[in-house]
């Protein structure tokens, strides 16, 4: 093994053993920080590193996260909101729904340690209500409904599938790791896009949510993989960059780090 590679390696180690910034303190950061940054200027070293410890893949497993990486909604929130409220009474503006939208998601859900359990109508209808000020039930029915159809999605990257085929021929095991509640598996079948991945951690069926490093933990357990043979990507640096590299595997912020799955392929090693 050649020096640089033996350097890479003792980077590697570093961050293994370095929880995330969110979670460590004193000299804590600095390390990590120097480590990240070390990988940083020589990433075409450590990718080889990789590679000569994968037989020619940097990853045996790639982890996705759902909503904001593989979908996004095809309507702004707020104008699905009004839009589908009008007929039950709402008259708040698109700017005042999405305002208190966001205060009512970023309060703390007291009712459980989770926000997405079974279901998640509970958590949903405080959000709706707090967000409209409509407590209707057969509005909240309707757009809770639309939400699992695939009117309310579409794919962020229209390579997609040829992507994902292509890894999967290759021998890299997919999975979507994501918070979200039991709508999420029918959403994939609306979408026709289910079928890709080889398995799927979803928050509100395994009681864990990301940041929580257990998510992650759980779709390398259903995959067969070892944390530190997966990368994750994912577009929020706390909740899917931390968290996976505090379960221990690699991760990748999107729109970042990469911004096509086909750059993903290509930095893992296989041709598209």
């Amino acid at each position: 093994m050649s020096i640089r590679i033996t350097k890479f390696s003792r980077i590697l180690k570093t961050i293994r053993t370095t929880p995330y910034p969110g979670r460590v303190s004193g000299h804590g950061h600095r390390n990590y920080s120097s480590a990240v940054a070390s990988l940083e200027t020589e990433p075409d070293s450590y990718e080889s590193y990789r590679k000569s410890m994968n037989g020619g893949i940097t990853h045996k497993a790639l982890l996705v996260d759902a909503v904001g990486t593989l979908v996004v909604p095809s309507q702004p929130m707020a104008q699905i909101y009004r839009k589908i409220g009008e007929k039950y009474g709402v008259s708040f503006s698109e700017d005042e729904i999405l305002r208190r939208y966001r205060r009512a998601y970023e309060q703390p859900w007291g009712r459980s340690r989770i926000r997405y359990v079974d279901d998640g109508r509970p958590f949903w209808q405080h959000i709706v209500s707090s967000s409209t000020g409509c407590s209707d039930s057969q509005y909240f029915e309707e757009l809770y409904n639309y939400y699992t159809t695939e009117k309310a999605w579409h794919l962020c990257d229209p390579n997609a599938e040829k992507v994902f085929k292509a890894l999967k021929k290759a021998g890299v095991k997919l999975a979507i790791v994501s918070n979200f509640d039991t709508r999420l598996r029918p959403l994939l079948r609306a979408l026709n896009c289910d079928h890709w991945f080889d398995a799927l951690a979803v928050s509100a069926e395994v009681a864990a949510e990301k940041p929580n490093p257990m998510i992650f933990l759980k779709a390398c357990e259903l995959l067969g993989v070892e944390a530190e043979d997966a990368v994750h990507v994912g577009d929020d640096r706390r909740n899917d960059i931390w968290g996976a590299r505090d379960a221990g595997c690699d991760a990748w912020l999107w729109g970042s780090d990469v911004h096509s799955f086909k750059e993903i392929a290509e930095r893992i090693g296989v041709e598209v």
